[in-house]
C-alpha cells in the first residue's frame, strides 16, 4: 500500500537524534543541516570543505538526496558509508523508495534516469531509503523535508504533506497562497527545504533551506549552535528549473 496518505504513526517512528549539545569533553559540536542536494555530489564535497567538517560534527539531510542531479550514487554512498550523516526522506527519495519496494507509482523521467543509475547497487539503496524517517528530532529544531501542517500533532502528520507541502488550503502543493510556515507557531524551529529560492526562506518558526543548487545555484547549510548559514555556487545547472517534470515514457518491471 502507498504510504502518500497515511499518517505519519502509522508507517516511521520519528528518528530521534540526541539534543544539540553545544560542547562534548570540551570540543564544541555543530549540527550542519543540508538544503536539498539532489545528486550535486560535487557541490556537497565544496560546502563540507567550506564547513571544514570535523569528526566530531554531524551532518543532517533535509531529504531529496537523490535525482535531477549527475551523482546520485556518489551521495548515497557519503550518506551510507558515513556515520555522523543521517537524512529524512523528501519526495523524489519516497517515490523511488516506493517504486523500488514494487508499488505502482509513476516516475518523471528524472526519476526513472536515477532509479536505472542505482539499479546496479539497488538492494543496498533500497536498504537506505527504507531507513529514511519523516522527521529527524534536534531537541530545539525539528528537520523535515517539506513542512508540517500547523496544528496537527507531530504523529498525526500526512507523509504527503510532510514531502511537499508548500501552502496552506486544498491543495498543499500549490506555490500560490498562505505559506505553512507563516501560520507554524512552533514551538520547535522547523528546518525544511523542498521549495527553492534564491536564499534562505526565514519565518518566526522555521527555516528553509533549500537554494536550488540543481538549477544553477547554491548548495546552502545551517550550522545550528552558531546560527549561520554557509553555501557554495552550483557548479553548473544540471536543469532548467522552468521544466515541470515529465512522466516517464517507459516504466521498469515492478520487481
Amino acid at each position: 500500500m502507498s504510504d502518500r496518505k497515511q499518517s505519519l504513526g502509522s508507517i516511521d517512528p520519528v528518528t530521534i537524534v540526541p539534543g544539540t549539545d553545544t560542547q562534548r569533553h570540551g570540543i564544541m559540536i555543530r549540527t550542519i543541516v543540508i538544503g536539498d542536494i539532489h545528486g550535486c555530489f560535487d557541490e556537497l564535497t565544496d560546502l563540507l570543505e567550506l564547513a571544514n567538517l570535523q569528526s566530531h560534527d554531524r551532518v543532517v539531510a533535509v531529504g531529496d538526496l537523490i535525482t535531477k542531479g549527475p551523482k546520485n550514487r556518489e551521495v548515497l554512498e557519503r550518506f551510507i558509508e558515513d556515520g555522523r550523516f543521517s537524512s529524512v526522506i523528501g519526495n523524489h527519495d519516497r517515490k523511488l523508495r516506493q517504486r523500488m519496494r514494487g508499488e505502482p507509482v509513476r516516475l518523471t523521467n528524472e526519476q526513472q534516469k536515477t532509479l536505472e543509475e542505482l539499479e546496479a547497487g539497488r538492494d543496498r539503496y533500497l536498504n537506505y531509503l527504507r531507513s529514511l524517517p519523516y522527521v529527524i528530532d534536534l531537541d530545539s529544531h525539528l528537520v523535515v523535508h517539506a513542512g508540517v501542517r500547523p496544528g496537527v500533532p507531530l504523529d498525526e502528520q500526512m507523509a504527503s504533506d510532510l514531502t511537499e507541502i508548500r501552502t496552506m488550503g486544498a491543495d498543499p502543493t500549490r506555490r500560490k497562497g498562505v505559506a505553512w510556515y507563516d501560520v507554524y507557531r512552533g514551538p520547535k524551529t522547523i528546518l525544511f527545504g523542498h521549495w527553492p529560492k534564491k536564499k534562505p526562506r526565514r519565518a518566526e518558526h522555521a527555516i528553509g533551506l533549500d537554494t536550488g543548487c540543481v538549477y544553477g545555484r547554491r548548495l546552502t547549510a545551517y550550522i545550528i549552535e552558531a546560527d549561520e548559514f554557509i553555501s557554495v555556487p552550483a557548479r553548473m545547472p544540471y536543469q532548467d528549473m522552468k521544466l515541470k517534470p515529465k512522466p516517464a515514457l517507459r516504466d521498469s518491471p515492478l520487481t
